[in-house]
């Protein structure tokens, strides 16, 4: 354990966040010193053991101080200022970075956002490796979750629109992987959870989970994005994509794929048991540990 601690820091950008969070409890727990970067370290709830640094993605002057002396890098970046966040990283002394990217990147629809900044890791002479999630199983609270809470109804356009939702800790784990193992650098793994379930599926699981009916409100998609919009927060940001009207990179008047029930490559799209040999959490493990905050 103090050799482990005297190795250089592992800098988590995110690091309150669905993914960052439960990166950093790991590296805690694993003995590694960690620095997890936030734009609010006052209101930062980390495990202890890992110092919070302020920094802010969108300004990469405020990083000199936590990219000092560290040797890895986790990196959820945007792309407009990844090149400057990944110079800085580089001047600094890290040599790994492992970017959290998006499954949509196999899936050929993002080629602008999450591809731009893995093309910047990737020429950027740095030692990298790529995590690609698909659906995060908490997109379902961002989305139902409000109209669960208040009125146990959920509305959806797509009820038989097939989904492979992802535990965030399954995430983790194959960033932690990427983090502890040298030989998995390199690596470009897409990650997904192990149930193909439909939307009306998925809220029946939620429904069980906290011992309550859940009415489904089959909608159209106008309908969807009126309603979303009005609700705020993510649902209404990603209104757009998630219903139809816009492509993942932002193209009005264009969608990506009709909602449908094909499953994804399984050559290409893997669950975690497939990538670390660690079980694959379910949705019905993912709804049982959030169920109260649908209530």
């Amino acid at each position: 354990m103090s050799h482990l601690k005297k190795l250089p820091p592992i800098v988590v950008t995110g690091a309150t966040g669905t993914i960052g969070h439960p990166v950093v409890s790991g590296l805690v727990d694993a003995g590694h010193a960690v620095r997890g970067i936030t734009r609010h370290p006052q209101r930062a709830s980390l495990p202890g053991g890992a110092d919070v640094v302020f920094g802010d993605l969108d300004d990469p002057s405020t990083l000199g101080h936590a990219f000092d002396g560290a040797a890895q890098l986790v990196l959820i970046a945007v792309p407009e200022n990844v090149q400057a966040v990944v110079s800085r990283a580089k001047q600094a002394g890290v040599e790994h970075v492992v970017v959290v990217s998006s499954a949509a990147v196999t899936a050929g629809y993002d080629t602008t956002y999450n591809a731009a900044v893995e093309r910047t890791v990737m020429d950027s002479g740095l030692d990298w490796s790529i995590v690609r999630p698909g659906e995060f199983a908490t997109n379902s609270l961002l989305i139902w979750g409000p109209a669960i809470k208040a009125s146990r109804r959920a509305v959806e356009p797509f009820p038989d629109q097939i989904g492979h939702p992802i535990h965030e800790d399954d995430v983790a784990d194959v960033v932690l992987a990427d983090l502890l193992d040298p030989h998995r650098r390199g690596r470009i793994d897409t990650i997904i959870g192990p149930d193909s379930l439909t939307k009306r599926e998925q809220i029946a699981v939620i429904a069980e989970a906290i011992g309550e009916r859940i009415a489904l409100d089959e909608v159209s998609a106008e309908q969807a994005r009126d309603f979303y919009r009005a609700q705020g927060g993510f649902a209404a940001a990603s209104a757009d994509f998630l219903f139809g009207f816009e492509s993942y990179d932002g193209i009005k008047g264009i969608r990506d794929e009709a909602p449908d029930t094909r499953a994804p490559d399984g050559d290409a799209y893997l669950t975690l048991d497939r990538i670390t040999g660690t079980p694959a959490r379910t949705f019905r493990d993912w709804a049982h540990g959030h169920a109260s905050d649908f209530m």
